[in-house]
């Protein structure tokens, strides 16, 4: 695998990495919907994990990710269409979406 490649896996996996760390191990939708710190840095996160999957899928299509389309996508909507995400959204992905997406990234690292 590419050196490059690696770098843009490793910044998804940082990326992650930020998120969980912004997020209380219990969590609260309710107070994550309060804290519009949190709720910034998480969908800065968000774009750069879009950006590095864009990139990735750009240079080596053959790289599985899964729903990288929707990945890149919800990275577009969050930077052009920034008043129409839901909170709702932002949350399903980080809760639901982002841990399948880092068991991905950390086998694509030891390749």
């Amino acid at each position: 695998m590419e050196n490059k490649i690696k770098v843009w896996l490793s910044d998804i996996k940082q990326a992650i990495v930020e998120i969980n760390q912004f997020l209380p191990e219990k969590r609260d939708f309710f107070q994550f919907q309060k804290d519009i710190k949190t709720k910034k840095a998480v969908e800065r996160n968000i774009e750069i994990i879009g950006e590095a999957v864009n990139r990735i899928l750009a240079h080596s299509p053959d790289i599985q990710i899964s729903n990288a389309k929707k990945i890149v996508a919800t990275r577009n909507r969050v930077i052009h269409n920034y008043d129409s995400i839901s909170q709702d959204i932002i949350w399903t992905i980080v809760n639901r979406d982002l841990p399948l997406l880092e068991k991905e990234i950390d086998v694509l690292l030891k390749q």
